[in-house]
């Protein structure tokens, strides 16, 4: 079983690294922020992002894995809103993994229709292996931008590394991380569109190993 698939996410859509890079303003880096240990927003973020009226799931990380959002701050109130909910569709992510349901609904709270299917394909690429996920995943370097007049679709980059990360078959208990001489960092080119309920959903990933 190959960690480097595993935790490299599926590419979905086709989109312009290159071009959604080169449109991204940092937001906030990797500094020496508090982290996000326990996978669950830290007190400050435990209100609905972005301040809106949408009801959001909640969400329960697999046991003994911890996402840490470090530095995942901006000073603009709507540059936040788009963080928060990036944010929130990975940990939706890990935790269906966590639970081995590719169809849980959270994962379409946090898609859009044309986001969804690769956010399965991601979780499946774990539930078909009967394996699941432990360690620690530091998340950093988010860089957030706002794209056209409107407001409605937004840029949003990040990076993991999974040198603290592996994966654990659910059966045996067998660990495998990144295999020798595979970078260890993963860059994420990620976009999302705000819906009418104010929550920003994620429309397609991109993912380069070593790019960070």
């Amino acid at each position: 079983m190959s960690a480097q698939r595993l935790f490299g996410r599926p590419l979905s859509r086709a989109v312009s690294l290159t071009a959604l890079a080169a449109l991204a303003l940092t937001a906030c880096g990797g500094g020496p922020a508090t982290p996000d240990k326990g996978g669950k927003p830290a007190p400050a973020e435990t209100a609905k992002p972005g301040g809106d009226k949408a009801e959001r799931p909640e969400l329960v990380m697999p046991e003994g894995f911890a996402l840490e959002f470090r530095g995942w701050r901006s000073d603009d109130p709507r540059e936040q809103a788009v963080l928060d909910d990036g944010r929130e569709q990975l940990r939706a992510g890990y935790a269906a993994i966590g639970a081995g349901n590719p169809d849980a609904g959270y994962l379409a709270f946090y898609n859009t229709e044309a986001g969804l299917g690769s956010a399965k394909e991601w979780v499946r690429s774990y539930s078909g292996k009967n394996v699941t996920v432990g360690g620690e995943l530091p998340v950093y370097d988010a860089e957030v931008r706002l794209i056209g007049e409107r407001g409605k679709l937004a840029s949003l980059i990040y990076c993991t590394d999974e040198r603290g990360a592996y994966t654990v078959h659910r059966k045996t208990g067998e660990r495998v991380g990144n295999p020798e001489g595979s970078a260890p960092t993963v860059r994420y080119v990620t976009t999302l569109r705000v819906a009418g309920d104010g929550v920003w959903r994620t429309d397609d990933v991109r993912s380069e190993r070593g790019a960070c």
